[in-house]
């Protein structure tokens, strides 16, 4: 730590030997705080959601918030579980890679093992979205922009608040919170549960967590900022139904009378621990010095591949939804330091920072059952020796991830209205992976990232901005040695694989007339040498010549976002997001895909899909919000959202309808002595309409010879949903 620090602040001396003048000039894109936001001069398109926000929608999850944001997809897993999307880059993948988007959490990228990603809405301070590449500030994986979440601090939760809520399929949360502020020091500790039984068979979860901050001021221009945030959470199922026969006649059952049906995982039991220490000291020449150092763990534990058929290949009714193949018990831990040092002038304003990662990620999977009946939906992994018992291992490996990172922004101001902005980042990436099979890999990635930009003034309410930016994603062990690091087989180790890469296009303009503001931004994002099997998404072909992991092709996102924000009147207010996103695969003519209705390891069939729109990229996508203020303590908020119609596969043969629904909600907030209350209610999709949250195919699954809407996996729409709750502070 003493080390980093020093190094910091030879940084910091550096940049403060030409940069000494005060003045107006910031730079924006801290990576561990937001108080320096300005968002007028930035080049890019951002977008900020404020605390108040969030608590004043009552929501379950994020992706109720995200949608008021143009460019904002989100697949939602169960209850407060998701997946985000910027621009449609990721939508083409399954439910458990990496999104992406960078998902940053109090300065630190998280990446939790499902893919997903976990918030308390409840410990939200404020959501900041950068589209565009991001990994010029935060590295790997932020293809497409990223998500940064700051958790509550400060003296403002210098009270007591209660609040519970009830809703639909048993849904309930209760919250108590306590903090306390003098001129040293704020801290506060909140407490909550979610619960639901889950629209779906199975799909009941349960969560808990217990956060808090203490920040101190060590004097008027320093201080110490120590958060945590500890969450144990459990559910079943993803909630999704197998065909669309099924999903219409019995969307609330994932099995419909049929065993195939069932969620390929199962039974998650996800513990998330969050620890990081912030000092922030600022100096009197408009400088700053920001030093993070962080822990993050993820136990996560599932079971998986349902058992349907016994050991001669003949389907067996007395296998139920407990016999599953596989337990998996996954750790990881993400642990490093952040340091960056800022300063500003008339004329110019410069960040230089430093991140430091030493990551673990340990994968442990097991046989739930003998090798007599691991054969489910006929598809029996060739494995060495021929039989396994229960408890053996299937897996048990760990990869060590060690990242260097430097990286900073420099911001010019060119003429009185014109400013420049320059950002560079350099990262190592060095991968070090052991097997209990005495396999043993080491790699390391070189790359840079950048972005420049421009912001013009037309005049004191319009400004011109435009900016080019790249985002890279590094191969994994799992993709460099699959051959080798993976019990299924059938796959060629390819050590040669490049890191993705995407180049991200976009200009933009900012209008505020009287009290609106307007952002409109046309975006064009070229994506190459995206890493998939050469056999196909999640296909394995019959010979090991013909399926690795490879730098396949590439894609084309582009299209246009639109906004508008503010009051009409005192009384109403009104916010409006629009996307049109044309998303294609530029380069992918080796799709391969299981059409004969046999197994994944017969024969697959195989397509060019160059050209193919990329599923679950609807071409239209809006979100209209209006606030209407009858009287001083009620709010009533009227919300549409709406998506056009997309097609759910590679080979664009299967289409998925659009929808639009309904959301209402009332807040009433008032005063009785010393305490402060709201009360709310809420209903969701208020015309009850039957729609699919997300639609998937990756081959003939029920295995009948046809490749139709029937092997769709789907997610489902709970309905008309309500919620309605009391929260008190005092």
């Amino acid at each position: 730590m003493k080390k980093i620090v020093y190094l910091s602040a030879i940084c910091a001396l550096a940049i403060n030997a030409t940069a000494s003048d005060l003045g107006t000039i910031q730079v924006e894109s801290s990576t561990i705080d937001s108080k320096f936001d300005t968002k007028k001069a930035e080049v890019s398109n951002v977008s900020t959601i404020s605390g108040e926000d969030v608590d004043e929608a009552h929501v379950e999850n994020i992706q109720q918030i995200l949608q008021s944001i143009p460019g904002v997809t989100t697949e939602v897993k169960s209850g407060d579980t998701l997946k985000i999307h910027l621009r449609g880059v990721e939508n083409q993948m399954y439910m458990g890679e990496k999104p992406g988007v960078a998902i940053v959490i109090d300065g630190v990228p998280v990446f939790e093992r499902t893919g997903a990603v976990n918030v308390d809405l409840d410990n939200i301070e404020s959501i900041k979205v950068i589209k565009g590449g991001a990994s010029y500030l935060f590295g790997d994986d932020a293809l497409s922009g990223a998500v940064i979440i700051t958790t509550k601090k400060g003296a403002k939760y210098n009270n007591n608040f209660g609040a519970v809520e009830f809703g639909s399929f048993g849904y309930q949360k209760l919250l108590a919170r306590s903090g306390y502020a003098n001129e040293d020091l704020s801290f506060h500790l909140q407490a909550s549960q979610k619960k639901s039984d889950g629209y779906w068979e199975d799909s009941d979860y349960d969560a808990k967590y217990l956060n808090g901050k203490l920040q101190y001021y060590i004097d008027n221009t320093s201080d110490l900022t120590f958060g945590f945030e500890h969450s144990d959470r459990n559910k079943d199922t993803h909630g999704t139904v197998g065909g669309e026969t099924s999903a219409r006649t019995n969307p609330k059952s994932i099995y419909s009378g049929n065993q195939d049906d069932r969620d390929y995982t199962r039974a998650y039991d996800v513990e998330l621990l969050k620890l990081f220490l912030t000092y922030s000291k600022d100096f009197s020449n408009n400088s700053n010095l920001l030093v993070n150092g962080y822990i993050y763990t993820d136990d996560t534990a599932y079971m998986s591949a349902p058992l349907t058929k016994n050991g001669s290949g003949a389907t067996d009714s007395s296998l139920d939804d407990n016999d599953y193949t596989y337990d998996n018990d996954y750790a990881q831990i993400q642990r490093g330091i952040k340091s960056e040092y800022r300063t500003s002038s008339e004329k110019y304003a410069t960040l230089l920072g430093l991140d430091l990662r030493a990551n673990e990620y340990e994968n442990k999977s097991t046989y739930r059952a003998n090798q007599a009946l691991i054969i489910y939906g006929g598809r029996t992994p060739t494995i060495t020796p021929d039989y396994y018992l229960a408890g053996d291992s299937k897996s048990d490996d760990k990869t060590d991830e060690n990242v260097y990172a430097l990286y900073g922004e420099y911001k010019q101001e060119i003429a009185k209205d014109l400013s420049a902005t320059a950002n560079l980042r350099y990262d190592l990436i060095k991968l070090d992976y052991n097997d209990y099979l005495n396999n043993s890999f080491k790699e390391d990635f070189k790359v840079y990232s950048y972005r420049v930009g421009t912001n013009y003034n037309l005049s004191s309410n319009t400004q011109v901005f435009a900016n080019f930016s790249t985002g890279f994603r590094a191969p994994t062990v799992a993709q460099l040695y699959a051959g080798s690091a993976s019990s299924w087989g059938y796959t060629q180790n390819n050590p040669d694989l490049e890191p993705e890469k995407s180049y991200n296009y976009e200009i933009g303009v900012r209008i505020q007339i009287s009290k609106i503001d307007y952002e409109a931004a046309i975006f064009q994002i070229d994506r190459k040498d995206f890493i998939m099997k050469t056999s196909g998404n999640y296909g394995a072909a019959n010979t090991a010549s013909t399926d690795m992991w490879d730098n396949v092709g590439g894609a084309k996102h582009r299209g246009l976002e639109l906004s508008a924000n503010g009051k009409v009147v005192d009384e109403l207010s009104f916010n409006i997001a629009y996307t049109y996103l044309d998303a294609y695969y530029t380069n992918y003519d080796n799709f391969g895909i299981d059409l004969d209705g046999n197994t994944r390891t017969s024969n697959l069939t195989f397509f060019n899909a160059t050209k193919n729109d990329i599923p679950r990229t609807p071409k239209h996508q809006a979100n209209f919000i209006l606030d209407y203020l009858p009287m001083k303590a009620l709010t009533l908020t009227t919300e549409i959202n709406a998506k056009s119609d997309y097609y759910a596969d590679d080979l664009n043969q299967i289409k998925i309808p659009g929808h639009a629904t309904l959301n209402l909600l009332a807040n009433y907030s008032n005063k009785i002595g010393g305490y402060s209350y709201n009360l709310f209610a809420r209903v969701d999709n208020v015309f009850d309409k039957f729609y699919y949250g997300t639609a998937r195919s990756s081959g003939d699954r029920n295995e009948d010879g046809v490749f139709n809407a029937e092997d769709l996996s789907i997610t489902v729409s709970p309905g008309r949903v309500y919620t309605a709750g009391l929260s008190v502070k005092f």
